[in-house]
C-alpha cells in the first residue's frame, strides 16, 4: 500500500525515496494506514498553486476600482488572507472526514442532493484550469514574440502541448506526483519571481504611487471582495482534497494556519509589489488590464525573458494541476461512476479542447469566459456558507459509511440546504454586476430596488453579492440546521462503507 500523504519524506528518508505511483483513491475515505504526516505539509500545494506572476497583475486590477495605494494594500491583503482562512476552515473537514471536499459536503446536502453543488464545483474547476492553461500558452507566445523567435501558431501549439501534458499527467497520477511537482514549482517559481522583482524594482516611483487619489468605501469594498473571489474563494470547493490524508488527530489550528499561510503568503507579497508597479506607471497599469502576463515583460531586460516564461508557465500550471485533480473528484461526486484517474483524464480532454478554442479561435472570448467563471463564484460562495456553518455545528467526526448511503443519517435530498443555496444565489446575482461579458447584463437586478443606486450607482461594482450569498447561507444554516446536526450525531456509528460507494 502506498502512502500518498507522505511524498515529501516528512516521516523519513525512506518515504522520500519511494517511487511515485498512480493514486487509486477516488471518493473513498482514506484508511488509517494511508493517513500520515503533519499539517505543515499543506504549505507546499497551497503555496505552489498561488506563487503566480498573476499576483503582480492583481495590483493593477485593484487600482481599477479607483482606490489609492494604501486602500489597495489594505483591501487586497484582507481579501486574500480572509479568503484563504475560509479555505483553512474547510480543510479541517478534510482531516475530520478523510474524504474529498464534495463528499464531505454530503453531510449538509444529502448524498444525492449534493450532486447539484458538485456539478457547479466541477464546472468552476474545469473552467479555471482551462483559463490557466490558455494564459500559460499565450504567455509563452508573448515572450517568444518579444525575443523575435516567432510567437505564432507553431509556438502556441507546442506550448499548449507541454503545459497540458504536465497538467493532465499530474492530475491522472494523483496526490503523490502533485505534491512533489508542487514542491518543485514552489522552489523554481519562488526564486525566479524574486529575481524578477529585483530586476524591475527600479521602476517603482514612490511619488507617483503616493499621488494616486483615494476612492470611496464602496470602491474599497469592491476591491476587497474581488480579491476574495480571485484567490481563496476560487479554491474553497477543493480545500479538503489535500488535508484528507492527514491523521484525524492532527491539530485543527495547524491545518487552518498552514493552509492560510501557504495560500496567502505569495499573493500578499506579490500584490504589494504589483500595486507599487501599477501605481508608478498608469501606462503599465492599463496594459496589465488588457494583457496580464504580456505587459509584465515590457519592463524586463531581454536576457530574462526566457526565465520569465518559465515563471509564468510553471506558476499557472501549479494552479491548473490542483484544479484538474479536484475537478475529477467533483465529477465523481456528481454521479459519474469511473475510477478517479479516468475522471481526471476526461476533464483534461475538456480542458485541452477549451484551451484550443480560446487560444486559436475565440479572439476576445477569454474575457467572456472569465465573466462566466465569476458568475459561478456566487453559487460557490453560497455553498461555502452552508458548508462552513454545517462544519461549525458539528462536534464529532463524519460518519464514514453514511457519507455514501442515501438512507443513512445524512439523508438523500434534504430540502433546506439546496433551497438556502438557491435563495442566496438569487440574492447574490442581484447584487453584482459583470462588465466582462455583455450577456451577463441581467445581473444586478436588486441594486435599484434596494436603494443601492442601480447598475451604475456607487454600489454597482462593490461585488456585494458574493459576501451576501455566503453570509445568508451561513446564517440560514446556523439557524435551521442545528437540530438536524444534533440528531445525526446522536446516532450510533454505522457500518464501514462498502459497495454502496459506487452506487452513491
Amino acid at each position: 500500500m502506498t502512502h500518498p500523504h507522505d511524498p515529501l519524506g516528512i516521516t523519513g528518508d525512506r518515504a522520500a525515496a519511494r517511487p511515485i505511483q498512480l493514486e487509486t483513491h477516488g471518493l473513498d475515505v482514506i484508511g488509517d494506514a494511508d493517513r500520515r504526516g503533519t499539517p505543515r505539509m499543506l504549505f507546499w500545494p497551497w503555496f505552489g498553486a498561488n506563487v503566480s506572476v498573476l499576483g503582480l497583475s492583481y495590483g493593477a486590477f485593484a487600482f481599477g476600482f479607483g482606490i489609492s495605494f494604501w486602500q489597495a494594500l489594505v483591501a487586497g491583503s484582507i481579501g486574500i488572507v480572509v479568503s484563504f482562512l475560509l479555505c483553512g476552515f474547510v480543510s479541517v473537514a478534510g482531516k475530520r472526514g478523510s474524504a474529498p471536499t464534495m463528499v464531505l459536503s454530503r453531510a449538509a446536502y444529502g448524498v444525492r442532493g449534493n450532486r447539484l453543488p458538485s456539478v457547479v464545483s466541477w464546472m468552476l474547476t474545469v473552467g479555471w484550469e482551462t483559463a490557466l492553461i490558455s494564459l500559460a500558452t499565450l504567455a509563452t507566445a508573448t515572450v517568444f514574440t518579444s525575443l523575435g523567435w516567432g510567437g505564432g501558431t507553431e509556438t502556441k501549439v507546442v506550448a499548449l502541448m507541454v503545459v497540458a501534458a504536465l497538467t493532465v499527467v499530474a492530475g491522472v497520477m494523483g496526490f503523490d506526483l502533485i505534491m512533489r511537482l508542487q514542491t518543485a514549482i514552489t522552489v523554481v517559481t519562488g526564486v525566479l519571481t524574486l529575481v524578477y522583482v529585483g530586476l524591475v524594482a527600479h521602476q517603482v516611483d514612490w511619488d507617483a504611487v503616493k499621488a494616486v487619489p483615494g476612492g470611496s468605501a464602496q470602491q474599497m469594498i469592491g476591491a476587497l471582495v474581488f480579491m476574495m473571489a480571485g484567490f481563496g474563494l476560487g479554491w474553497i470547493n477543493a480545500a479538503a482534497d489535500y488535508s484528507r490524508y492527514l491523521p484525524r488527530d492532527s491539530s485543527s489550528r495547524g491545518v487552518i494556519g498552514w493552509t492560510t499561510f501557504g495560500g496567502s503568503l505569495a499573493p500578499v507579497l506579490l500584490l504589494v509589489f504589483g500595486v507599487l508597479l501599477a501605481g508608478s506607471s498608469p501606462q503599465l497599469s492599463r496594459a496589465i488590464a488588457d494583457d496580464p502576463i504580456g505587459a509584465l515583460t515590457t519592463i524586463l531586460p531581454t536576457w530574462f525573458l526566457v526565465p520569465f516564461a518559465v515563471v509564468a508557465v510553471l506558476s499557472l500550471v501549479g494552479g491548473a494541476v490542483l484544479d484538474i485533480y479536484s475537478s475529477g473528484l467533483a465529477l465523481l461526486s456528481a454521479g459519474l461512476r469511473v475510477p478517479r484517474y479516468l475522471a481526471a483524464l476526461w476533464d483534461g480532454c475538456l480542458m485541452i479542447a477549451g484551451s484550443i478554442y480560446i487560444v486559436f479561435f475565440a479572439g476576445g472570448f477569454l474575457a467572456q469566459f472569465m465573466g462566466f467563471l465569476t458568475t459561478l463564484g456566487v453559487p460557490v460562495a453560497a455553498w461555502s456558507g452552508v458548508m462552513l456553518a454545517d462544519l461549525a455545528l458539528r462536534r464529532r467526526n463524519y460518519d464514514d459509511g453514511d457519507l455514501f448511503r442515501p438512507h443513512g443519517r445524512y439523508g438523500d435530498v434534504p430540502l433546506v440546504p439546496p433551497l438556502l443555496t438557491l435563495a442566496a444565489t438569487a440574492v447574490g446575482w442581484g447584487l453584482v454586476t459583470n462588465t466582462a461579458a455583455h450577456w451577463l447584463g441581467w445581473q444586478g437586478y436588486l441594486l435599484g430596488p434596494l436603494g443601492l443606486g442601480g447598475r451604475t450607482g456607487a454600489w454597482a461594482y462593490a461585488n456585494l453579492g458574493v459576501v451576501i450569498a455566503l453570509a445568508l447561507s451561513f446564517l440560514g444554516t446556523l439557524l435551521l440546521g442545528r437540530r438536524r446536526v444534533r440528531a445525526q450525531e446522536a446516532l450510533a456509528p454505522s457500518p464501514a462503507p462498502g459497495e454502496e460507494i459506487l452506487r452513491a
